[in-house]
């Protein structure tokens, strides 16, 4: 079996805010969303947003304050140019730079930004990945 990861839930402070943020980004909001959690279309899988609190609260963790987690989501593009142009438009809705993009060690060319609540997002170039130039999707070939 191939998984798939179908809904990515972040936990944010302002639920109309984000929200706000994410369609501006490009996310659609869909009939699903209700007042205590959006849920957000994209190409390939679902971004939710819910209630940082609550959010701890279902999963059965301390609500913690925000800081790095370890974790980025990334959004692959066709070429640099694409990376650059996606990057000022996140950042004219209300993103945070957080590393400007740039070619990076591994060859490829990226840059990160920071939602509101703090989430890091790559936008990335990578030569050495094959998939949908339009949508971003990636298709990797399986070891043997």
């Amino acid at each position: 079996m191939t998984l798939n990861v179908s809904i990515i839930t972040l936990g944010v402070e302002d639920l109309p805010a984000s929200t706000a943020f994410y369609e501006r980004l490009g996310w659609i909001n869909t009939r699903a969303s209700q007042e205590s959690v959006t849920f957000l279309q994209g190409h390939c899988v679902v971004l939710g947003l819910y209630g940082r609190a609550a959010l701890a609260d279902d999963a059965a963790v301390d609500n913690s304050p925000a800081g790095f987690r370890g974790v980025s989501l990334a959004i692959n593009l066709k070429d640099e140019a694409a990376v650059d142009t996606f990057f000022e438009h996140a950042l004219s809705c209300g993103a945070t730079a957080t590393k400007r993009p740039e070619k990076v060690f591994w060859g490829g060319y990226s840059g990160y930004f920071a939602d509101p609540d703090g989430h890091l997002w790559e936008v990335a170039y990578n030569p050495f990945f094959e998939g949908d130039a339009e949508t971003g999707q990636l298709q990797l070939e399986a070891k043997a």
